[in-house]
């Protein structure tokens, strides 16, 4: 078995759908309630890479597991801050898959020049809160009853995870885009 992390593909949006597709139907980790189709998938990773980051862990051509950031709040004072998401396919938890995808979405961010991840996770869900709280977040937060979906209603906690000390005057941002040739993340990725 060969795995590898690396930027995802206008063909990996049928495999991420299908990963994507039980959190819409049958779970909360996600307030989306319609289910997007594939083409809508592709665009999203499309519209999201020239900025942020997507990443995917493929196993032999297989995509199980997929990592992303976006942008936090419109607002240009935000531009040093993230929001995270991750999705393992079912068949692939519980591998340590997560935390290698993750921690390599979190360093590619902080190669960016970004200060903080967000990460926004509807409680209660110990696994996910244990997860990122051993990844260094703290809890910042809860908005309470703040999503009805599969009949109820659903408090949403915050996470929050320095990447990197901000400065008096902050640097611009490296959208991830002109980040693609950096030596420093082709090494992260394992490219050289």
């Amino acid at each position: 078995m060969t795995a590898t992390i690396r930027i995802a593909r206008d063909e990996d949006a049928a495999a991420i759908h299908a990963i994507y597709a039980p959190h819409i139907t049958d779970g909360v980790a996600t307030f989306e309630t319609e289910l997007p189709g594939v083409n809508a998938m592709r665009e999203r990773i499309r519209a999201r890479l020239p900025n942020y980051p997507w990443l995917v862990w493929d196993e032999d051509g297989e995509v199980l597991a997929y990592a992303y950031a976006g942008r936090f709040r419109e607002r240009a004072a935000y531009d040093w801050i993230a929001e995270t998401s991750i999705y393992v396919h079912a068949d692939a938890q519980r591998r340590g898959i997560a935390r290698r995808l993750y921690t390599t979405l979190l360093e590619t961010m902080r190669l960016q020049g970004l200060t903080q991840a967000v990460g926004v996770i509807t409680v209660p869900n110990p696994v996910s809160v244990t997860f990122h709280e051993s990844l260094g977040f703290a809890p910042a937060g809860v908005w309470r009853q703040c999503g009805w979906k599969l009949g109820q209603w659903w408090d949403v906690g915050v996470w929050q995870l320095t990447l990197q000390a901000p400065t008096p005057s902050p640097a611009p941002v490296r959208s991830f885009a002109a980040l693609a040739d950096d030596p420093a993340l082709r090494h992260l990725l394992g490219l050289g």
